[in-house]
């Protein structure tokens, strides 16, 4: 890591490391450890809080549309799904969304796909905990962090809990091909130990605390996403764990009362500069353009959800009425439909459980919404555990045009 880099305003302590190569022996250098985040808003430029206030009508826009909504709960999987896909690439783990959207959850085709089916799971219980009124803990996270790593090449590495040594993260394109890794690192987080717990901890206190009228929501979420980042806490996840932490932030913060918002595709579409805003925060303490970066993250990923939301509503509206121009009538062809909207690949076994309909049933059913074009069969899908889906809405969710 470049020490020159860090000048008298970065928001945070140079602190020595050590160490030994197994090759050159013992070596010195530092970690940056940030400061505990403010009680007050950090000063921050009009064109700043003029990002933030769009962000903030967007997510209200959202809420609203979601709460407005028969069911909003039918589509927290498939935006989740779209969110672990971008969120997974971000750390270079990449699986195609159709991929993601049409995998079998219990025996997926890959690791990588294994990897960012695992992000739905964390997410699933982190939400949980939001609605149970679970506090914010280093235990929870720990928890979370393990659901993501389980059945991935990770999983062992200090899974479920903080990490017990030192990490670097990135590599400096003027680094030399002999340099140690700390000096060719980009950033170099906090040491491990009883330090980092309790920074962490404050930082989840810090996020529960709120203080409405003084820090803006969307600020509050900048600042903490910011925090958790440079405090680096596991040994892997943590880009994805933090970036769940936005949303579940919002969430608590009573920003949004349905986790429907997907903000990794946007900082997916921008990696590089994602970074450097968190670089110059550390570096320098610019809040103000990392700010104003996350809060047109927030406003654009935002207004895209609620986008699609609504053409997610249009395709259900269609599919159900395409069900009631046929001789079907019973009220479980519209349940399938729903659930065909909420799952985007299941099985008749999956139907059957679900609906709480006998196999006969729920295996006529599927059949007579293949026959009238509302599902497909997955042609990857073997014979005995043979998977559908409803087209139309696998075409809204990768982004195309529903006609």
């Amino acid at each position: 890591m470049d020490l020159s880099l860090f000048d008298v305003d970065a928001p945070g302590d140079l602190v020595p490391i050590t160490g030994t190569d197994p090759l050159r022996g013992p070596w010195r250098h530092s970690a940056f450890v940030p400061w505990p985040l403010p009680d007050e808003p950090p000063g921050l430029s009009p064109s700043t809080y003029l990002a933030v206030g769009n962000a903030r009508a967007a997510l209200a826009a959202l809420d609203s549309t979601a709460q407005q909504l028969p069911n909003p709960r039918l589509l927290r999987r498939p935006t989740l799904q779209t969110e672990a896909q971008s969120t997974s690439a971000l750390e270079g783990t990449y699986a195609p969304l159709a991929d993601v959207l049409t995998a079998d959850q219990e025996r997926p085709q890959s690791v990588d796909l294994r990897e960012v089916l695992n992000y739905v799971s964390m997410a699933d219980r982190a939400f949980r905990a939001v609605e149970e009124g679970q506090s914010l803990t280093v235990g929870l996270l720990g928890e979370l962090q393990q659901v993501l790593v389980h059945g991935t090449r990770s999983e062992g590495l200090a899974t479920g809990g903080l990490r017990s040594s030192q990490v670097v993260i990135g590599r400096r394109v003027e680094a030399l091909p002999e340099d140690l890794p700390v000096v060719a690192a980009r950033f170099v987080p906090p040491p491990a130990g009883l330090d980092l717990q309790a920074r962490v901890q404050d930082l989840l206190d810090w996020m529960s605390a709120g203080r409405p009228g003084v820090i803006d929501p969307v600020v509050a979420a900048a600042l903490a996403h910011y925090q958790f980042e440079a405090l680096h806490p596991f040994s892997d996840g943590n880009g994805r764990v933090g970036r769940l932490l936005i949303v579940v932030h919002l969430l608590k913060l009573g920003v949004l009362a349905e986790p429907t918002l997907t903000v990794s595709p946007w900082f997916e579409s921008r990696r590089a500069e994602y970074y450097d805003h968190l670089f110059g925060v550390s570096t320098r303490g610019d809040w103000d353009a990392f700010v104003r970066f996350f809060a047109d993250g927030l406003e654009t990923s935002a207004r895209r959800t609620r986008e699609q939301m609504l053409a997610l509503v249009a395709v259900q509206a269609r599919l159900k009425e395409t069900v009631r121009a046929s001789s079907l009538r019973a009220d479980t062809a519209h349940a399938l439909v729903d659930y065909a909207v909420a799952n985007t690949a299941f099985t008749v076994r999956a139907v059957e459980r679900d609906l709480r309909l006998s196999y006969a049933r729920a295996n006529g059913l599927v059949g007579q919404l293949v026959e009238l074009g509302v599902l497909a069969p997955l042609a990857a899908s073997n014979t005995y555990r043979r998977r559908f889906y409803a087209p139309a809405v696998l075409r809204v969710l990768v982004g195309g045009r529903d006609g």
